[in-house]
């Protein structure tokens, strides 16, 4: 196993060839600062206030679009309205789930239930989709002097992104989260994904939790859609060292004019081009790619296809079938192989002492 001379002072950078380093949602979610919500049942089950649930508001398709793409990426049911204002769960007393700041005046709403620290994970395309003014929030963060406003971006809809970044994301959050005291305030977009599950990591990492008992009490207090096999990794990844083996897959079909590949890390909105072979009359891609299963689709000629010859997942709830692989590392000790297989099984849990060398990991941790 690691120890912590072998800690990273950095983030992983994709490439480098080895990296050590320690049904549809129904949220009863608070609304406009309250702790309290007046809410109606709509007809689908979502729940409103009562005077937003009158009429349509302003913006409500991109709302629609952005929904779409979420359970499409996500593989749930899950629904965002930006139009009706910012919206948030306490997970714990001192810590909040909860979708993006609009406005300086919601600053304020957060001032009042005790917020220290707004924590958000969203990139800048992000707050553009929407028209948010990040840096009109966070100069008045600055001006209130009692609140402070950290970003630590993390692609949106994106678990191996959600991996890498996780031990920076939450050092961060737990340094400031332990300076300034209070009410610690999670966000991405919608809240139902990123920001849970930094959330969550942060319960299994800092406050004790076992994941499983996290992830209960995280869906008890607002149902989202954490990826649960990302943060199983990243904590493997601390204990157990990252590193990256070449794996090379293949279509052979040299009647085609184009293939790619999506999923694998960069997710199912991007795509990577094959290199065709004349000789094997054949297309190829050859990745690096860290220890891990990883799902992917060919795209041939614009055609989601699976290739026969390489292994297929289960059809999941919606019937669909992907292509898998399974990473390992050549050089991975019995030791460490039997820790890997233990926190990335079904209930991973933290001994004392590993909870104490990820909180050591976390304090140590340096960007710069």
């Amino acid at each position: 196993m690691n120890c912590l001379q072998h800690l990273l002072k950095e983030p992983p950078i994709v490439g480098s060839r080895s990296m050590r380093r320690p049904s549809p949602l129904n949220l009863a979610m608070v609304r406009g600062g309250s702790r309290r919500s007046n809410t109606v049942k709509t007809a689908a089950g979502a729940s409103t206030s009562s005077t937003e649930s009158s009429a349509m508001e302003p913006g409500s398709e991109k709302s629609d679009s952005y929904s779409t793409n979420m359970t499409q990426a996500m593989g749930a049911v899950l629904t965002y309205r930006h139009e009706l204002g910012m919206n948030y769960n306490f997970i714990c007393p001192d810590l909040i789930v909860g979708s993006c700041l609009q406005s300086p005046a919601d600053v304020d709403k957060l001032r009042e239930i005790g917020v220290k620290t707004v924590f958000c994970l969203q990139q800048d395309p992000d707050l553009e989709y929407f028209g948010v003014d990040i840096s009109a929030i966070q100069d008045y963060c600055l001006e209130c002097k009692d609140i402070e406003h950290c970003r630590e971006e993390v692609r949106d809809f994106d678990a191996f992104d959600l991996r890498l970044r996780l031990p920076a994301v939450i050092s961060k959050l737990y340094k400031l989260a332990s300076r300034n005291g209070g009410i610690t305030y999670i966000h991405c977009t919608a809240g139902l994904g990123r920001a849970p599950a930094v959330a969550l990591a942060y319960m299994f990492w800092v406050l004790g939790y076992n994941l499983n008992e996290g992830h209960k009490l995280l869906q008890s207090k607002r149902p989202s859609f954490p990826k649960l096999e990302a943060i199983k990794l990243a904590t493997a990844d601390i204990l157990t060292g990252l590193s990256k083996n070449c794996i090379t897959l293949k279509w052979k079909n040299g009647s085609c004019s184009s293939v790619e590949i999506s999923g694998l890390d960069i997710g199912w909105g991007q795509k990577i081009p094959l290199a065709y072979d004349n000789e094997k009359s054949a297309w190829f891609l050859e990745r690096e790619l860290p220890e891990g299963r990883y799902e992917y689709k060919y795209v041939v000629d614009g055609n989601w296809l699976c290739n026969d010859h390489e292994m297929k997942t289960n059809p999941n709830a919606d019937g669909h079938v992907n292509n898998y692989i399974q990473v390992s590392r050549d050089d991975t000790s019995v030791e460490e192989q039997e820790m890997r297989d233990r926190l990335t099984g079904p209930d991973p849990d933290l001994t004392k002492e590993e909870r104490q060398m990820i909180k050591e990991y976390l304090e140590q941790y340096s960007a710069e």
